[in-house]
């Protein structure tokens, strides 16, 4: 490995989890390399090693070390066949990084897939997923008027794709190809769009007679689905690992598993603490780290038993009565969120991803 690359994988042991968050998201290869102030390694850690000590109460203050993983596999540096055993051990552990260390345990390089199988490791490689992706597709979309008064939300541009396609895009690429539409406001447009295309997936819709808010209309769906399936607004677009998060949500016994993401709010007056009335302390402007809801959900095939039909509900709403049901769950994600449902928004993620 190039020396820049190797460097761009060691974390201190002193920096915290919003930090060693933005780290990985940076580097790209899922894991950083905890070492101390000699570079003797201590752990590693990856985003679900981060994720874990979120969701068990863990502050983004929080240091790596409380979260990293001790039990590491690792080769000495004079070790014969190097090559040879990270093969074996790569795919055997399902692992895609493995830390070379001196005879004092200082850690000087690492083998990486891409140095044994020469091609980067990709998300759902050769796999498909039967769970379907629902998008609800029926709103009116009146945040972005007058754009939707001629055009229903889902078929608005991103660059030259209509938002559901890039959503579709993003899904099929990792092996999800089973979609079905919730439709209303101008459905005729959005049957057309689906008709006229292409497609190389599964595509269905169901129909609302009256608007049935933004859960109501997965009582459409009874009968039709039988496993775990993904639900999101059609003005979101994700970038995350939807494999992992299924295989989450299974493993955790969730009911329901909410996406969210990291985000740093900037609260722009001075906040005034207080103790009994007390003043205790003065903050200038701070910064504050919370999980948004992204709108991207996975839900268990029997909540749609449970949402009365001919009914508006709304997805807080429906969240908060299966919690006292059952488990929900929340699966953070650091980055990789757009919600383009209302203008300013929208034209924020054009100019990120290039198109104004």
């Amino acid at each position: 490995m190039n020396k820049a690359k190797f460097k761009s994988l060691l974390v201190s042991v002193n920096t915290n989890l919003k930090e060693s968050m933005q780290k990985l998201n940076d580097t790209a290869e899922k894991i950083l390399f905890v070492t101390d102030e000699n570079d003797k390694l201590l752990g590693t850690v990856t985003d679900g090693d981060i994720r874990r000590g979120l969701i068990n109460g863990f502050k983004f203050s929080d240091k790596v070390e409380k979260v990293m993983f001790k039990q590491f596999t690792f080769f000495f540096c004079d070790e014969p066949d190097k090559k040879e055993k990270a093969e074996r051990i790569m795919l055997r552990e399902k692992i895609e990084q493995i830390p070379v260390l001196d005879k004092n345990n200082h850690i000087i390089d690492a083998v990486l897939w891409t140095d044994i199988f020469g091609k980067k490791k990709s998300v759902g490689e050769n796999q498909t997923y039967t769970n379907p992706v629902i998008i609800m597709a029926g709103g009116k979309g009146t945040r972005l008027d007058p754009f939707t008064k001629i055009l229903p939300k889902p078929l608005i541009p991103i660059g030259d794709k209509p938002i559901i396609e890039i959503i579709m895009e993003k899904f099929y690429r990792q092996g999800f190809q089973d979609f079905i539409f919730t439709l209303n406001y101008k459905k005729e447009y959005i049957k057309m769009f689906l008709r006229e295309n292409n497609f190389p997936y599964k595509i269905d819709w169901v129909e609302e007679d009256d608007f049935m808010g933004t859960a109501g209309s997965l009582s459409l769906l009874k009968g039709k689905i039988n496993e775990p399936f993904f639900v999101l607004n059609c003005d979101i677009i994700l970038n995350a690992d939807y494999t992992d998060i299924i295989k989450w949500h299974k493993e955790n016994n969730n009911l329901i598993t909410l996406i969210g993401c990291h985000k740093e709010v900037k609260v722009p007056y001075g906040i005034l603490e207080l103790d009994d009335g007390i003043l205790k302390s003065f903050v200038e402007k701070p910064n504050y780290d919370v999980i948004i809801n992204t709108g991207v959900y996975i839900l268990e095939p029997e909540i749609i038993g449970m949402i009365p039909e001919n009914k508006s509900i709304n997805m807080n709403t429906l969240i908060e009565d299966i919690s006292k049901k059952g488990k929900v769950s929340v699966y953070p994600i650091h980055d990789g969120w757009m919600d383009i449902g209302q203008w300013e928004e929208y034209k924020n993620n054009l100019k990120e991803i290039g198109d104004i």
